[in-house]
């Protein structure tokens, strides 16, 4: 407790100097979750995609990342065993900023699409149960993660197969591509505008103090998806295209319509993705700052401060102008071949399963999600249109992102604890 007086102010700024680290490594792993079917699928440019993601990222983040945000990131630790050691906690949040940050900075210069969340978890569980206790973590919880390694990206990669296929044999396996696509492409407009509007209600307006019921969300989604459909049919009917033209440039323009949609979806993926994940930085900063303010007292839920917000911004935005093209790269061309049609089928099947996993309670990494849905896509056209040495390399990644984020912190939980001591 007298580290907390003493030390306060110093133990707060180092909080928000790693906070901003951890922001930093969202926006230069995460962020390609949202643009990189986009960039690989030639619908966006690199510079294009981080233009509009800096965007929509920082909106999420700023507009939506929450009044008020838990203490104890999605319950993994029991803050009742550091009621009478509340310094213990401030180390421990400390350290697992700066080692979950400093995992995700290896994985972007790798160019390994790594879970931002998993990172933290893993790096919040390694102080708890070593530097303090194993009782304090919610090990059922980190069972559910573990699990979520399997799901979700099944989920996605099941409902991106369907799609891409469903594309498939409606529209570009047809004798007129072109004319199918204008009556079909409605269609998956109307789907993309009800599962994005239900993402954006579901991931991002419920930070925003907007108390949306269950019925009342899928009343305001179903309408979304109307307008879109309707307004989608009226420009799609409007387009002109050479009837007499060959069968590839037919192909060529209904990947057009696609690419368009791409763009719209990568918009609202953007946004539901900075009103989310922020919270990995700015969760366990908010508990550092609002047990410091509290004089020691460990609060369940804690009033964010003015600041705490855009720092959480201004990091996503920084990590991913700097290094966001490394994993872009490796989700959109690495894995398997996009075209805009193919990058459509897994930018929305991913968005698909973040409403699923919303519903359920299920545990999620959106960046597992993704690369399910690109992997589901590249399924469809066959095993070997599917690069596993980039897939062994990821799910790698994927399996030691617990272990090393807990490793981090544990060595720099002991060496905060001594250099407090």
């Amino acid at each position: 407790m007298d580290i907390l007086l003493s030390h306060g102010s110093v133990l707060v700024l180092i909080a928000a100097a790693v906070g901003f680290f951890m922001a930093w490594g969202i926006g230069a792993n995460d962020v390609a979750n949202a643009m990189g079917t986009s960039v690989g699928s030639k619908a966006l440019t690199i510079k294009q995609a981080i233009i509009i993601a800096m965007v929509f990222e920082f909106a999420g983040a700023y507009l939506a990342g929450g009044e008020v945000t838990s203490t104890i990131r999605k319950g993994i630790i029991d803050a009742s065993y550091f009621v009478d050691t509340p310094e213990l906690l401030v180390f421990g949040m400390i350290s697992a900023l700066f080692a979950a940050a400093t995992w995700l900075l290896i994985a972007s210069i790798l160019g390994w699409p790594v879970s931002t969340t998993h990172s933290i978890v893993g790096a919040i569980i390694g102080f708890a149960a070593f530097g303090v206790s194993p009782d304090t973590v919610a090990w059922g919880k980190v069972l559910g993660i573990v699990g979520s390694w399997i799901v979700t990206p099944l989920i996605s990669g099941v409902i991106a197969f369907i799609i891409f296929n469903s594309a498939q044999k409606l529209i570009f396996d047809t004798d007129h591509p072109l004319k199918q696509a204008k009556r079909y492409v409605p269609f998956y407009m109307m789907l993309a505008g009800f599962v994005l509007a239900l993402v954006t209600i579901k991931k991002g307006l419920k930070h925003v103090g907007l108390d949306i019921g269950v019925t009342e969300g899928y009343v305001y989604a179903i309408a979304v998806s109307a307008v879109v459909a309707l307004i989608g049919k009226f420009f799609i009917g409007r387009l002109k295209f050479d009837e007499k033209a060959s069968k590839n440039d037919h192909y060529a323009n209904v990947e057009k319509v696609f690419a368009v949609l791409m763009i719209v979806t990568a918009c609202c993926m953007a946004f539901a993705h900075g009103s989310n994940d922020v919270a990995n930085a700015i969760g366990p900063l908010a508990a550092v700052v609002g047990i410091v303010d509290n004089g020691g007292e460990i609060v369940k839920k804690t009033a964010l401060a003015w600041w705490i917000l855009p720092l959480g911004g201004f990091g996503i935005v920084a990590g991913l102008a700097i290094f966001g093209h490394k994993v872009i790269a490796t989700i959109g061309q690495g894995i398997t071949h996009l075209t805009p049609s193919r990058g459509f089928a897994a930018e929305l099947a991913a968005a698909c399963t973040v409403v699923i996993a919303s519903g359920t309670g299920l545990p999620i990494s959106t960046t597992q999600t993704l690369v399910g849905a690109v992997l589901g896509v590249g399924m469809a056209r066959g095993i070997a249109a599917i690069n596993m040495g980039v897939v062994r390399n990821i799910v790698v990644s994927w399996v030691i992102t617990l272990p090393v984020g807990a490793g981090l912190s544990i060595l720099f939980f002991w060496m905060m604890k001594a250099a407090f001591a």
